[in-house]
């Protein structure tokens, strides 16, 4: 049996994903599970062990299922959205069974991702856990993680503030990013330390980080999966949809408003969010101490 799950999206979207293909490989404990997602996740595809194998899709690309199989796939999901191109693609496929949003399992706005996917499976019999989140831990690198980088403007805190807390927390600190973001790295680290590179190389300074400052960014939900302590910068998008869902040791800091996320310059509400405030919330997550966070953020928090 081999099943085909459409997922092709970014970082923190593919580990959203993670309880709902755990409950898929729980409910077909034998099936060969082909996760079509971009190539430059694989790294991170192979920390899941709930994937067999990476079939390379860049977003709403066609699916190239022939290079897995020329037989149709016994069971194809779509993780990917509620759009008609993402089902349409999987059909293409020619499945013999097919899950997706649609007329009997309608789109919900407001929810949280990784419940969103959980949900789904659970209208047609596969339990999923939404807090089996986890990934295996990795050794400890005692780094001091600031990534000030996002997908869109509007989620990017100003470089110059991200500056300010990457000197306050002193010499552990390693900025980082992908290297179409070198510029804004080498900006944030002010001469510090720096990483620009591979995924692995990331997720494994992540995972053994002693604190990640970061905004609402795939590498907020790398430390969410190995349960590293994180601050995470929220601006148009609410943390109770995309927040931190497992308890631990991460601080939210949100003002309460919605904007657009795709918007080029930086959401209001992420401008209201100022150096001191992110500062106290580091200093208190590396000193083991609560966090002097507002109720409402501690209740985003728990999402």
């Amino acid at each position: 049996m081999r099943v085909l799950v459409l997922r092709a999206l970014g970082l923190g979207d593919l580990l959203t994903a993670v309880p709902a293909l755990r409950g898929l490989r729980r409910a077909h404990p034998g099936a060969e599970l082909v996760l079509a997602a971009p190539a430059w996740l694989a790294d991170a595809v192979a920390r899941i062990d709930a994937v067999d194998r990476l079939l390379p899709t860049e977003g709403l690309a066609p699916i190239d299922w022939e290079a897995v199989d020329r037989a149709a796939p016994d069971l194809a999901v779509n993780l990917h959205g509620r759009g008609p191109r993402s089902t349409e693609l999987l059909r293409a496929t020619r499945p013999h069974r097919l899950i997706t949003h649609g007329a009997h399992v309608p789109w919900v706005d407001r929810q949280h991702e990784v419940v969103r996917w959980c949900r789904l499976l659970a209208q047609f019999d596969i339990a999923c856990d939404p807090d089996d989140l986890r990934l295996p831990p990795r050794p400890a690198t005692g780094a001091v993680v600031v990534h000030p980088g996002a997908s869109h403007g509007a989620r990017r805190w100003p470089a110059e503030r991200f500056a300010e807390v990457a000197a306050a927390l002193g010499p552990d600190v390693v900025v980082t990013g992908s290297p179409a973001e070198e510029r804004l790295v080498r900006e944030v680290a002010r001469g510090g330390r720096t990483r620009t590179g591979d995924l692995a190389g990331l997720l494994d300074l992540v995972a053994g980080a002693r604190l990640v400052v970061c905004g609402d960014t795939g590498v907020a939900h790398v430390a969410t999966a190995y349960g590293t302590p994180s601050v995470v910068l929220f601006g148009p998008v609410s943390p109770a949809d995309w927040g931190p869902r497992t308890p631990g040791p991460h601080a939210v800091l949100w003002r309460g408003r919605t904007g657009d996320t795709f918007a080029d310059e930086p959401d209001p509400g992420l401008l209201d969010i100022g150096v001191d405030e992110v500062s106290a919330a580091a200093r208190a997550l590396l000193g083991g101490g609560p966090w002097p966070g507002s109720a409402s953020s501690a209740r985003a928090m728990s999402g």
